[in-house]
């Protein structure tokens, strides 16, 4: 999959989509073919999968956080089940953030774990059956919505708001992951991330497909101490632009801003460059958490990089305050009646 998203993705499709178009429509087909025809390995326990439609965030690890909060609400124990994007190690592994570091596990598996037991795993069916047998009775995999290599006992797919699907092409000329009529046929509900109107459309034509529709908003979870001050914000996340929204609402002025590759490791001299320039200016420093995990545990000046940066930790609320709580329950009435099945029962 491809890890940056180039600018053209998420404007009005140009001259480079149609160019790109034939590679498109082979990339799709093949897409298309997986999803549909693939042979799926049953989970364990319930499984519910935090996809998006498009290459690039859309929120959709602060959206398994929020689910696996719901899940603890009623008594379960969940598990985080992650690929891994961005880390080293190609063994399936439990997540230790006291121990790991992002090069070894990535860096979303890290913010996971500080919520509920987390599996990394190159093959997602044994990092399944890993996370049940260390007493997950419930699973929230990130990601891994196209690959289909497990059976989804819920499929929820976000989209962000104000970026949508961009210019709605397929990779390489777009940044949509498989054909839309494809992915909607396997979701079972869409979140809207925030109250923007590049989503819309999709919606509609999910909500005539039958398909359950939540909104949602990533919310600031500040002590509004940033207002007023002069800040260097610095991101390496698929859209740094939307973290730069959510600093200036925190009432910071933002003087400057550096944005990195998603899932980026910082070098020694972008770090001193960043520390250095905003002590010669008297900026604050700003990023994200997923940034920050990527510094601890670091080598050189990345502990002095953390020390001096203001993290602006979100999460995902959504409009309904009982929407998790519905998607754990019809995630576990999914898995009993697909058990029933499988022992011929139903």
């Amino acid at each position: 999959m491809v890890s940056e998203a180039p600018p053209f993705w998420w404007t009005k499709a140009d001259w480079r989509a149609y160019v790109l178009w034939p590679f498109s429509w082979v990339y799709g087909r093949v897409a298309a073919i997986r999803m549909d025809r693939a042979r799926r390995a049953m989970p364990p326990v319930p499984l519910i999968c935090v996809g998006n439609f498009t290459v690039g965030g859309a929120g959709k690890t602060p959206t398994a956080i929020a689910l696996a909060q719901a899940a603890k609400a009623r008594g379960l124990k969940p598990g985080f089940l992650s690929r891994g994007y961005g880390g080293s190690l190609d063994v399936t592994t439990i997540v230790d953030p006291a121990h790991h570091r992002a090069r070894d596990v990535g860096d979303e598996p890290l913010l996971l774990a500080r919520e509920a037991l987390t599996v990394v795993c190159r093959r997602r069916v044994d990092g399944a059956r890993r996370l049940a047998a260390e007493g997950a009775d419930i699973i929230i995999m990130d990601d891994g919505f196209q690959s289909a290599r497990l059976t989804f006992d819920f499929a929820l797919l976000v989209i962000d708001s104000i970026r949508g699907i961009g210019n709605g092409h397929l990779v390489p000329s777009g940044p949509v992951r498989a054909p839309i009529a494809d992915q909607l046929r396997h979701a079972t509900a869409l979140l809207k991330i925030g109250h923007g109107p590049a989503a819309d459309r999709l919606i509609r034509r999910a909500a005539r497909a039958g398909k359950a529709v939540f909104v949602g908003d990533t919310v600031r979870l500040d002590d509004q101490s940033l207002s007023g001050v002069k800040v260097l914000a610095w991101a390496g996340i698929a859209d740094p632009e939307k973290f730069y929204r959510t600093v200036r609402d925190t009432g910071a002025i933002v003087e400057e801003t550096r944005s990195f590759p998603d899932h980026h490791h910082f070098s020694e001299d972008e770090i001193a460059d960043l520390i250095d320039h905003a002590e010669s200016r008297g900026y604050t420093l700003v990023t994200t958490a997923k940034d920050m995990v990527r510094l601890e545990l670091g080598h050189g000046r990345a502990a002095e990089l953390a020390a001096k940066s203001r993290v602006i930790e979100i999460e995902v609320r959504f409009d309904d305050p009982s929407a998790p709580a519905k998607i754990i329950e019809a995630t576990l009435v999914a898995a009993r009646a697909r058990k029933l099945h499988a022992t011929g029962r139903l």
